[in-house]
């Protein structure tokens, strides 16, 4: 400690010697812009590095502000079953979630991200690395395939945005190496690297499954969510999207041709029509197993074909086997939804089936489950709709892949009960509001759409519902 006190004070002495004239200029500040640029050959100028050059511009850091409530719950059964009157519930909070981006398109300053980065937001910033922040508006979100597109507020001609090049997520290949770059922690622009671990996997949440995902062992931490995983060639062909909490080195994110067959559709209607097949079921059992001649459980037992619907053209009849989906095994019937979303409109589909001991294929074209025909598959399978008069509106981004939740204000108002369907058994009513329907909060009747595509094969599922002043939490039993 004394030798660099004396080295201070020498340096201290030798900057009074100086002339006067150069003393009394100030020095000129330092930028990273003046610092020398290496040269093409400068062996540090390494793939990775131009990748970085390239592609940061375009990369952006968000902060959404939201309202939070602490968890309520009901002071007894009776309160949760429409009995006694609950206490009064907490008042929200702010929060700030944190999270990152991508400018997919820098004319119109639209920005690819996940929907839970910006899960019940009530106001987002995005900040680009050169410092330049703009107020975003949500564009459209997708809840199920976890992604959402946002609108910077530019300024009337104000020059494009940095803007990232799409690339081919089709052509990745295990071993190959690939840059994340994002906001972890609100550590703005922090870059990553490390290879595809593997393609088409599948993670669930406990809430929902979701498919085809590219594993790598880029580090992806909190606040890298949204932000663009990178090949080589400084293209984007994934949208980071979860770390696995459980164990170091596993990092998944969604294929950019993905997210690039539903941009159009969530920036002209702000939410994506999925599809379906016409048919419900339930996951397999060892006994069924048996009787499939399997060796062991996986796939899904057809329990319901609707007429008219591509899995009764198909000729599926209720109790054969779902085995596998475009050639991709099916485990259970969550991983079968994960694997419908996503898969583009109008395109055939090969299903794997099996009934009694007999194996065979059967190819369908599925169809849009648009607004009418989910109503009704609702009406049916919950035996509830809501009121007619409520527009559909957009979907709110609700909580995916462990994010956080939002609140649900003002909610659907239930029209019509089914006289003994499952909502009329459990005492819904006319008028009743429905806040919530498991992990997702419905704040428009696309909110509550998108909850039944969701939970459309759920034996019994958490709603919460406001009657009058009062809030309760119930178990829906189908």
């Amino acid at each position: 400690m004394g030798a660099w006190r004396s080295l201070c004070a020498a340096g201290l002495a030798l900057a009074c010697l100086a002339p006067c004239p150069a003393a009394a200029q100030q020095a000129p500040a330092f930028s990273a812009d003046q610092a020398p640029q290496p040269s093409q050959d400068d062996p540090r100028l390494t793939p990775v590095v131009r990748v970085v050059r390239q592609a940061s511009p375009a990369v952006v850091s968000i902060v959404s502000a939201r309202q939070t409530r602490p968890p309520f719950e009901a002071e007894s059964l009776l309160q949760r079953f429409f009995g006694e009157a609950a206490s009064q519930a907490p008042k929200a909070k702010t929060a700030r979630n944190l999270g990152s981006g991508v400018v997919i398109d820098g004319a119109k300053g639209f920005v690819l991200t996940n929907a839970h980065v910006i899960a019940g937001a009530t106001s987002i910033t995005a900040r680009l690395q050169d410092g330049r922040e703009y107020s975003a508006a949500l564009q459209g979100a997708d809840q199920d395939m976890d992604l959402a597109v946002l609108r910077l507020e530019l300024e009337p001609g104000a020059p494009p945005l940095p803007q990232a090049r799409m690339g081919d997520s089709a052509s990745l290949m295990p071993g190959e190496t690939v840059v994340a770059i994002g906001n972890p922690y609100g550590l703005s622009h922090t870059v990553t690297t490390g290879v595809v671990s593997a393609l088409e996997r599948s993670v669930s949440t406990g809430q929902q499954t979701i498919a085809g995902l590219i594993q790598t062992d880029a580090a992806i931490n909190p606040g890298n969510s949204g932000g663009p995983l990178l090949n080589l060639l400084g293209e984007v062909v994934g949208i980071n999207a979860a770390v696995f909490a459980k164990g170091g080195g596993l990092g998944f994110a969604i294929p950019i041709n993905k997210a690039r067959d539903v941009l159009d559709e969530l920036i002209a209607t702000g939410r994506v029509a999925h599809i379906w097949l016409g048919l419900l079921g339930e996951d397999m059992g060892p006994d069924q197993a048996a009787y499939y001649a399997l060796p062991r459980p996986g796939g899904m037992i057809v329990t319901d074909v609707f007429p008219g619907t591509p899995a009764e053209k198909a000729g599926i009849l209720p109790g054969d086997a779902l085995l596998a989906l475009a050639g991709q095994k099916v485990r259970n019937k969550a991983q079968f939804l994960a694997l419908l979303l996503g898969r583009p409109k109008g395109e055939p589909l090969d299903v794997l089936l099996s009934r009694a001991d007999r194996q065979f294929q059967a190819r369908m074209r599925p169809q849009v489950l648009d607004r009418q025909a989910g109503l009704g598959l609702m009406a049916w399978r919950w035996g509830l709709s809501p009121r007619t008069a409520e527009k559909p509106g957009i979907a709110s981004p609700a909580p995916v892949l462990g994010g956080a939740a939002a609140l649900a204000e003002p909610g659907v108002t239930v029209g019509t009960v089914r006289p003994n369907g499952p909502a009329a058994r459990l005492g819904l009513k006319p008028g009743d509001v429905i806040l919530r329907v498991g992990s997702r909060g419905t704040t428009t009747e696309a909110d509550l759409l998108a909850a039944f595509y969701r939970y459309q094969m759920h034996n019994q599922l958490l709603l919460s519902v406001r009657r009058g002043e009062q809030t309760y939490t119930v178990r829906l039993r189908v």
